[in-house]
């Protein structure tokens, strides 16, 4: 029976107890290991053996393993487990206790902001974003590419490939996950999986990437395509299923987890009938919570004063090197830079982020576009 757990913004039918608590232990033995711990890094691998030890609540400041972090470290070596623990816990307790340091712990890494879909929940049906004269479309170039992933390597462990548009219809999609391989810790793809090719799921895999995340937010049809336009169910089953074939016949010890995750945003959605029709295919089936992406600049504002975690949490680099805080502001009002002009770790600790965290603990969230009409906390 298939195990659905809340946490977060994800609601996922994945892993079992006994795999949490698999991962728990695995941590715990890691940690005691004083040859596999980085100098530097003492302090904060404490602060995850006491919080771990005392199984903390969860939604605290407290740090305990999720289910999908739970599996990505089950499938990790010994020797990783200490450097993954201490940036996972840079990544779900900084937005918290609203620390920082000199880089992000996620960067999002955007290889094209041009995307083959129109899902209806999505900033791509907004003319503003997608009329090619306004400047916002494009391919990330190679170089480009090659100079952030140079500078992030060894400063930041998590990597997601994937922001406003579709990454596999990149025309160099293989040559970047090849640049990729074995350099981060947590390797994330996001992808609508209508372009999954033989040759690219090879190359997803070979990259070694933690996760591949193929976005479907619908078991059956018409609700598929009526979410996802332009997009076709079945094509995108066969895609999955292909890319499950070729893993299990030539990765059997790929390190790579499949999730399938939707947008929940309609009532005709059912984690049991995706869970039912996807959970044969991938390791992890889940649903994010819906937010206002394909309207973010006109939506009613949302009257949430919280600091937004994301400001502690990740940092997008546009296919254009423009970096942003967040790809709900997908028409770039917040911009914080360019990059290579400014370098990560500058853009990271410059002064347009600091002002714009200071302004959110300072309670005027409900003062900045479109951040008082986001529902991210």
């Amino acid at each position: 029976m298939t195990a659905y757990i809340k946490s977060n913004s994800f609601v996922h039918a994945v892993a079992e107890q006994k795999d949490i608590d698999l991962a728990k232990s695995r941590a715990l033995e890691a940690i005691e290991n004083k040859e596999l711990i980085t100098p530097g890094k003492e302090d904060t691998l404490a602060k995850v053996k006491n919080d771990l030890s005392s199984s903390p609540k969860p939604d605290t400041a407290h740090f305990h393993l999720l289910p999908h972090s739970a599996a990505e470290l089950n499938k990790m070596p010994e020797v990783r487990i200490p450097d993954y623990l201490f940036h996972r816990y840079r990544y779900d307790i900084f937005p918290i206790t609203q620390e920082n340091d000199n880089y992000p712990p996620c960067l999002q890494i955007e290889p094209s902001s041009i995307c083959n879909f129109r899902c209806v929940f999505c900033y791509q049906t907004d003319a503003e974003l997608t009329k090619k004269i306004n400047g916002h479309m494009g391919f990330m170039d190679i170089d480009l590419f090659k100079n952030i992933v140079d500078q992030a390597e060894g400063n930041v462990e998590f990597v997601t490939l994937a922001s406003r548009g579709e990454p596999t219809i990149h025309p160099k999609f293989n040559e970047l996950m090849e640049y990729l391989r074995n350099k981060f810790l947590g390797l994330k793809i996001n992808t609508n999986a209508s372009r999954l090719t033989e040759e690219k799921c090879h190359a997803i895999l070979q990259s070694n990437a933690s996760t591949v995340v193929f976005s479907a937010d619908a078991a059956n049809e018409p609700l598929y395509s009526s979410m996802r336009v332009n997009g076709n169910l079945d094509q995108t089953l066969t895609n999955v299923e292909n890319f499950q074939e070729i893993r299990s016949k030539h990765y059997p010890k790929s390190p790579t987890i499949s999730r399938v995750s939707g947008v929940k945003f309609s009532k005709d959605q059912s984690i049991e009938d995706m869970d039912q029709t996807w959970g044969g295919l991938v390791d992890q089936v889940a649903f994010v919570d819906y937010n206002p992406w394909e309207n973010s600049y006109e939506c009613k504002p949302s009257n949430i004063t919280e600091p937004c975690s994301d400001l502690w949490r990740r940092m997008f680099i546009w296919w254009d090197g423009k970096a942003n805080p967040c790809d709900v502001d997908y028409l770039s009002k917040l911009k914080v830079g360019n990059f290579p002009e400014i370098s990560l770790r500058d853009l990271w600790q410059g002064k347009a982020y600091q002002n714009l965290r200071a302004r959110h603990l300072s309670n005027d969230r409900d003062k900045i576009e479109p951040c008082r009409r986001c529902t991210v906390i």
